[in-house]
């Protein structure tokens, strides 16, 4: 698991010192703040972030839009959730431009901020097309997002925060009623999603469902038997009816 890293451009540093806090305060990671958007592209460069909150009327000789458009010109693609006071039509017709991926009003309520970044999460995932849907559960708590899968990650809710937890790091998957838990080294989550829509949004490559109940990853399995697998200590059952195309797999690795 790793937290959202967030780069803010914002030259009004009163405002950029309270979105800093209120990001803190949500569980994602401050990237950095960087008043003019003449700096921006370097930073994204050498350290890019996960999503870039954008000031439309930044100072200097570069507003918001100029800035993003520089960026998307130089082939660095980095989700932008634009802040702005300035409400226009025109600006507004500039910014659809650049593909944003949210909008955030000023002033603005911490509500806002939070639910900008999970819009813009769930735009992330169906940009790159390994979903093709955002769908909500309704649980006991109230309606949780389905978990949005990239190529590399899957961005869950955990702890009231979205957080990247990359694919590589999953041990496994188990089913538990109407819902999954994802397995890691470190900690666990539970989604409320039922195991097979889960394995249709999963890469085939990295991940394999050995029973009904459990989905492992390949490159995490360290023993395989007749009737079982071993992954991390924990022994898996292999179920009748997957044991065949199982076998035809391991043989491929």
């Amino acid at each position: 698991m790793a937290e959202l890293k967030i780069l803010i451009v914002e030259d009004e540093m009163i405002i950029a010192a309270k979105i800093s806090l209120h990001l803190t305060q949500l569980g994602y990671e401050v990237a950095g703040i960087i008043p003019r958007g003449e700096e921006v592209n370097l930073h994204c460069q050498q350290s890019p972030p996960d999503l870039l909150l954008l000031d439309i009327n930044l100072k200097g000789s570069m507003d918001g839009i100029e800035t993003a458009t520089q960026l998307q010109t130089a082939g660095i693609n980095i989700p932008i959730i634009y802040l702005t006071a300035n409400a226009d039509e025109h600006t507004f017709e500039r910014a659809k431009h650049t593909r944003p991926h949210a909008f955030i009003s000023k002033p603005y309520k911490k509500l806002d901020l939070q639910r900008a970044i999970e819009l813009a999460i769930g735009r992330m995932s169906l940009d790159q097309q390994t979903t093709t849907e955002v769908v909500e559960k309704t649980t006991q708590a109230g309606t949780e997002p389905a978990p949005f899968i990239l190529t590399d990650r899957i961005f869950v809710r955990h702890k009231n925060r979205m957080v990247k937890l990359f694919l590589k790091d999953i041990l496994y998957i188990e089913a538990e009623r109407s819902y999954c838990r994802i397995q890691t080294t470190e900690t666990e989550y539970l989604l409320s999603m039922p195991l097979r829509v889960f394995a249709e949004k999963l890469d085939g490559g990295q991940f394999f469902r050995i029973h009904r109940s459990y989905i492992v990853s390949l490159p995490q399995i360290d023993e395989v038997g007749e009737t079982h697998i071993m992954v991390s200590k924990k022994l898996i059952p292999i179920g009748k009816s997957y044991k065949e195309a199982f076998s035809q797999r391991i043989k491929l690795i």
